[in-house]
C-alpha cells in the first residue's frame, strides 16, 4: 500500500495542524473502508512523536543557548517565556507523567509543557517513553471512535462507500464537536488556574 497515495498524503499534514481532529477523521475513513487501520494509527502516532520530540529539543536548546539564543526566542513565542520557565520546568521534572498525561488528554498547554520538559533536563528516553504511551492510548481512542462513526455512516448514508469525501465530511462534523469540547475544557482549566493564583495572592496579602 502506497502511503503517499489516497487519503494518507492529506491526513499527514492535517495531523500536524490539528492532530486530534485529523486522527478522528482518519478513523472515520477506516470505518468507511477508505483507509487501512494500521497505517492511520502508525501515521498519527508517528506525527505526534515527531512534533513532541521537536518541542523537547527546542526546550533543551533554549536552556543551553540562554536568553540570547534563537531557540530561547522561539520558546518564548511558543508560550515558554522566562516568567514560566521556572515553574513549568520544576513541575515537569518532578511530575513528568502527570504533565504528559494532562497535555495529551486535552491538549491544553502541551507546547509549553513539552518545552519545559526539555528545559528541565529530564532524560529524553524517559520523556519519550511517557509520551509514546500516552500518545498510543489517545490515538487508539480517537481512531476507534472514528471507526465507529465511519461504520455508522457507511451503514446509514447511501454512497459513503463510493465517495470518501462523505466520510470526511461526517468525520469533520463530529471532529468539530470534539474540538469545541476541547476548547471549553481548556478555557475551564485556565479559569480554574487563574482563580487559584488570585486566591493565593489574596491570602499572601
Amino acid at each position: 500500500m502506497d502511503v503517499l497515495a489516497g487519503p494518507y498524503a492529506v491526513l499527514a499534514p492535517a495531523m500536524v495542524v490539528e492532530g486530534p481532529v485529523a486522527t478522528f477523521v482518519g478513523g472515520t475513513l477506516v470505518g468507511a473502508g477508505h483507509a487501512a487501520l494500521l497505517v492511520v494509527w502508525l501515521l498519527a502516532v508517528g506525527v505526534d512523536l515527531v512534533l513532541d520530540s521537536a518541542l523537547f529539543v527546542v526546550g533543551r536548546l533554549a536552556r543551553r543557548a540562554g536568553r540570547s539564543g534563537r531557540a530561547a526566542a522561539l520558546a518564548a513565542r511558543l508560550g515558554f517565556g522566562p516568567d514560566r520557565q521556572a515553574a513549568l520546568s520544576r513541575r515537569a521534572a518532578e511530575h513528568l507523567p502527570a504533565v504528559v498525561a494532562g497535555a495529551k488528554l486535552v491538549d491544553v498547554g502541551a507546547v509549553p509543557a513539552f518545552l519545559a520538559a526539555g528545559w528541565s533536563g529530564v532524560a529524553y528516553r524517559r520523556f519519550l517513553g511517557w509520551v509514546a504511551l500516552c500518545t498510543a492510548l489517545r490515538v487508539s481512542v480517537l481512531v476507534g471512535l472514528g471507526v465507529l462513526t465511519g461504520e455508522h455512516l457507511a451503514a446509514r448514508v447511501e454512497g459513503v462507500l463510493d465517495r470518501p469525501w462523505l466520510a470526511v465530511l461526517g468525520g469533520l462534523a463530529v471532529g468539530a464537536v470534539l474540538l469545541g469540547l476541547k476548547s471549553l475544557v481548556g478555557a475551564a482549566l485556565r479559569a480554574v488556574r487563574q482563580g487559584g493564583v488570585l486566591l493565593e495572592a489574596s491570602f499572601a496579602a
